[in-house]
């Protein structure tokens, strides 16, 4: 059923004026069973379902969002998003409060430190909309307080010592809900560190309350390029004129957009839906980024996939589509293992001289390679001053490495980096 929300009887009486201000879609998200028994057509069965759920997990949706929603059809993709379920009061053996372990990386508080030049910095636990398959449901929206001073301060602390971070993804909850003015000062120190060459930030606004991208907005962005903006539609339906406008006003302002979805049950597991929704991104200048499985987080079973229906997705767009409209479909590793790309297996053969490929529709091929090829011959500065190579490559270069050496070089680094902080926080434990 399709519907503008002037014709929804819960915004009677609400103005033009009124429904475009996003401080308005704020202050009136709906937060109540009353509210949702207001907008949808509800059976007694899912009245009394909805209110099983009242409680357990944070419930707000703005009005915008709501006004997206079938009212007849519980699975609407929308729906399924932003009204509780109890499937959520299910509790599974491999649920978790904190599912990819970042309190682990957490070199002092609101700051995941896991990858070695860049930063998750928390701005806010507040959202516009609390998704009902958010994997920081153990912090987003348990209160609407603001972040205090000094824990914003001492993550700018840490950014400012630390100087291998280069790149700093500014998140939440959303810190598009924060005013300009509050995030202006955030952005403003930030960009004040010379190390930090990029900023990122992470908002679903453009897609659950587009009127948040405002001109005034979009100008305080423009002032802190290089600046990208990752934001989160996970189904064609999110896709609307108020949507493209938002997308298309960080465009024009020079803001790189990227997307991430997550694969959910019901909602996008089919390639057919994936395939719109990544062409419609392209149609409104928004990259396909990642495609994430859903993550083990508490009360989020039924919105979970096997990863073979992931791999069949992706491999339904490489090769099928434009490759810049295939997402890379990425398993953020449990116990802080990072994001760990999952795809077909394109690679057949290797032998010494030569590797057997075969592409997207399976016709099957060979690589001859150079019989000249020395590795290790590179001359840069890098290279000729000795360093070791990072990551997996970096095995060949010593001797003997075992999974106790990576995993004690992992902990002492996760040592070293809260004791940069230890002069404000006292000791660091070993």
């Amino acid at each position: 059923m399709t519907r503008t929300w002037k014709e929804i009887p819960l915004f009677e009486g609400v103005t033009d004026e009124e429904w475009d201000d996003w401080h308005w879609q704020l202050r009136n998200r709906l937060s109540t069973a009353e509210d949702f028994d207001k907008l949808l057509n509800m059976t007694d069965q899912q009245r009394a379902d909805l209110e099983r759920c009242m409680g357990k997990f944070r419930m707000a949706v703005t009005p915008y969002y709501a006004s997206l929603m079938d009212p007849d059809d519980p699975k609407c993709p929308v729906r399924m998003q932003g009204v509780p379920s109890p499937l959520e009061l299910v509790v599974h053996g491999e649920d978790m409060e904190d599912a990819i372990a970042e309190t682990i990386d957490s070199p002092t508080p609101n700051i995941t430190h896991r990858y070695p030049d860049r930063v998750l910095f928390v701005v806010t636990e507040m959202c516009s909309m609390y998704c009902r398959h958010c994997t920081r449901r153990r912090i987003v929206g348990g209160h609407e307080s603001m972040v205090s001073q000094k824990v914003i301060a001492d993550a700018i602390t840490y950014i400012e010592r630390n100087k291998e971070v280069r790149d700093v993804l500014i998140s939440g909850g959303d810190p598009l809900v924060l005013s300009d003015e509050q995030l202006e000062e955030i952005l403003a120190r930030v960009r004040a560190i010379d190390h930090v060459e990029i900023m990122r930030i992470g908002s679903r606004m453009p897609v659950v309350c587009p009127q948040r991208i405002t001109p005034e907005l979009v100008a305080m962005l423009k002032k802190y390029h290089p600046l990208y903006l990752n934001t989160h539609f996970n189904h064609p339906k999110e896709i609307t004129p108020d949507s493209t406008r938002a997308c298309a006003m960080l465009a024009d302002a020079g803001i790189n957009l990227g997307n991430q979805s997550v694969l959910l049950r019901g909602i996008n597991d089919c390639a057919n839906v994936m395939r719109k929704l990544v062409h419609g991104l392209l149609r409104i200048r928004v990259k396909p980024y990642y495609l994430y499985q859903c993550d083990l987080a508490m009360g989020t079973n039924h919105f979970r996939t096997s990863v073979a229906k992931g791999i069949e997705i992706y491999e339904s767009l490489r090769g099928h589509t434009t490759g810049f409209a295939v997402p890379m479909y990425i398993i953020d590793a449990v116990g802080g293992g990072g994001k760990t790309p999952v795809m077909p297996n394109y690679l057949i053969s290797m032998s010494q001289h030569q590797v057997v490929l075969r592409n997207y529709e399976g016709v099957i091929s060979k690589y001859k390679e150079p019989d000249d090829y020395v590795e290790d011959e590179c001359q840069c500065e890098d290279c000729t001053a000795g360093r070791v190579r990072k990551g997996v490559a970096g095995l060949f270069d010593v001797v003997g490495p075992t999974l106790e050496d990576v995993w004690a070089a992992r902990m002492q680094k996760i040592v070293d980096r809260k004791s940069i902080m230890a002069d404000i926080q006292g000791p660091v434990e070993q």
